[in-house]
């Protein structure tokens, strides 16, 4: 498989395991009736201000294999360094980490290298966040789209690329374009495997009017049964490689000629040297027999087979690779953004919330309780796309927002609770959608320069960081059971600590140890047991900081 490369690759291909693990500090809750409070509100929407790539970091004890969809809309570095929304990759932050991870190579660095140190390391971490069933959906324009296909290609796997879409959020072109003048923008899609699961959006008399024919069973369009585009030659599938016959009499088409006669019979020709093939194999076109006829297609001069398919007993329509929809127009994302009071100059060009609908559809629909994580939240429309399709369809979907600039404060958190609690004002009032978050910073780190433990760390931020690194789930917080942090597979796991203190692993520990279990695993200072007593009683020790991992 083809792989791209660039200067400080090397450097950042592992880095995300380097990441230090910081604490989410709570800010403070929000509500629809009460507005801000200090104690955090029962919600799993968050909104983290602070570098995304800790932030995902952060996530990981509780999140790793549980986000169901990510939407992100990373910088276009496009090389715009004059607007809020540095475009650049010159924020003082990316450089300062540049210069540590990559080292003196980065001075060298173009725009190009630097956004692909950037992501690297970042999509690494949104992998490992992302769900069995779970698609990631990235924006991106021509600057980076060839890039980052690549780097995609290698982090989620190639045969995990799902799909790339053109959305056309400028219908009319960019004027200031110098030949061609560019009308759309690209979403990339990736799976986490194949258990993935899409789906489409609401048929509209956008969709429907694809639906031109009519019949006795209803509204149908018309396809060729002949495949088409890649594999679509006898030779690459010679099972769907088999003759039907017509009888232009009888108007029938079936697959055995034995009582027809006078039967033109029908073969997927792709040209005059080419044998192609169907896009069903034999046992699907007899059971879908019904729905099949025939047509003589002058053009071509020849016959072909094809499908009825109806719009009626549709819930949805699979999406296809061009979304030329009103709604995801960029117009639309900056007047609903100057609706919710905002000006253009707090955060020019906002995704409209259409565009980001659609795609929480394609990836939610069916799944009302999906947690959603856009780790480059921007002016907030994630989450705001997120609130609308709840209180359509009474769902319970989860957002996580994470955005590293000042305007967190003043647009991306104003924006939700203004859709939470509703906006305008008389007649443009827009009703608020309900709901809640919690709002966090990132707090120190949980080891120190030295691979300390940090003694200002508080002790569930301790337990929750060494039981997942143990079992890679999540900590059910039971401190009030410490020393004991849990058992997990058999396996009970303590957690000796007490900050400024050395503790021991002895055997007065062992007299409090209550439950029998296959294995210990015990998390101390020192240790003064026997080898061999530790083998009779399958005892591992763990010895603070040294044995502690980093994940």
């Amino acid at each position: 498989m083809p792989t791209l490369n660039w200067i400080g690759k090397e450097k950042v291909q592992t880095h995300h395991l380097d990441v230090p693990y910081r604490v989410m500090e709570h800010g403070y809750g929000f509500t629809h009736d009460d507005g801000e409070q200090f104690n955090p509100v029962d919600s799993g929407n968050k909104i983290i201000y602070g570098d995304n790539l800790e932030a995902l970091k952060s996530l990981l004890p509780i999140y790793e294999g549980k986000v169901d969809c990510i939407y992100i809309d990373p910088p276009y570095n496009t090389g715009n360094e004059q607007w809020v929304y540095n475009d650049n990759v010159n924020h003082p932050k990316i450089k300062r980490w540049l210069g540590q991870v990559v080292g003196k190579e980065s001075e060298d660095l173009s725009r190009h290298d630097k956004w692909l140190c950037m992501m690297y390391p970042r999509l690494q971490l949104l992998k490992q966040l992302l769900s069995h069933t779970g698609v990631i959906f990235i924006s991106i324009n021509y600057f980076e789209d060839s890039s980052l296909k690549l780097i995609c290609d290698e982090i989620f796997g190639r045969g995990n690329f799902i799909s790339q879409l053109a959305v056309i959020n400028n219908p009319k072109g960019r004027s200031d374009d110098k030949y061609i003048a560019t009308a759309h923008e690209s979403i990339l899609i990736y799976r986490k495997s194949d258990k993935v699961i899409t789906y489409g959006f609401d048929a509209e008399e956008k969709i429907t009017k694809r639906y031109n024919k009519k019949d006795d069973n209803g509204l149908y369009r018309e396809i060729d049964l002949r495949k088409t585009g890649s594999n679509d030659t006898r030779k690459a599938r010679p099972n769907m490689f088999y003759p039907f016959f017509w009888s232009e009499k009888n108007q029938q088409l079936v697959l055995d000629k034995e009582n027809l006669n006078d039967c033109i019979e029908i073969l997927p020709i792709k040209n005059s040297e080419t044998d192609g093939c169907w896009r069903w194999g034999k046992d699907t076109a007899q059971k879908k027999l019904d729905r099949l006829y025939a047509r003589y297609m002058p053009n071509k001069k020849q016959w072909s087979v094809f499908e009825r398919d109806y719009l009626e007993g549709r819930d949805d329509v699979k999406p296809t690779t061009v979304w030329d929809f009103k709604d995801v127009n960029s117009e639309r994302g900056t007047e609903i953004f100057k609706n919710l009071g905002f000006k253009t100059e707090d955060f020019p060009n906002p995704k409209p919330v259409g565009t980001i609908e659609r795609v929480l559809t394609v990836a939610t629909k069916s799944n009302p309780d999906a947690i959603i994580l856009d780790s480059f939240a921007g002016s907030g429309t994630t989450a705001h796309a997120a609130l609308n399709l709840n209180k359509q369809d009474g769902g319970n979907r989860k957002f996580i927002l994470v955005e590293l600039e000042d305007y967190a404060n003043t647009v991306t958190t104003e924006r939700v609770k203004r859709v939470i609690q509703g906006y305008g004002e008389g007649d443009n009032f827009v009703e608020g959608t309900g709901g809640n978050f919690n709002f966090y910073t990132l707090g120190q780190s949980l080891l120190d320069d030295e691979r300390n433990l940090n003694i200002e760390m508080p002790i569930d931020a301790v337990c929750s960081y060494i039981w997942y690194t143990e079992t890679n789930t999540a900590y059910a917080n039971n401190t009030q059971l410490l020393p004991l942090l849990g058992v997990y597979d058999n396996t009970a796991y303590y957690l000796n600590y007490i900050p400024n203190k050395v503790t021991t692993l002895d055997r007065n520990f062992l007299k409090n140890i209550d439950i029998k279990k296959s294995q210990y695993v015990i998390y101390a200072d020192n240790c003064l047991l026997a080898k061999e007593l530790m083998q009779k009683y399958n005892i591992v020790f763990k010895k603070i900081p040294r044995d502690i991992s980093q994940f």
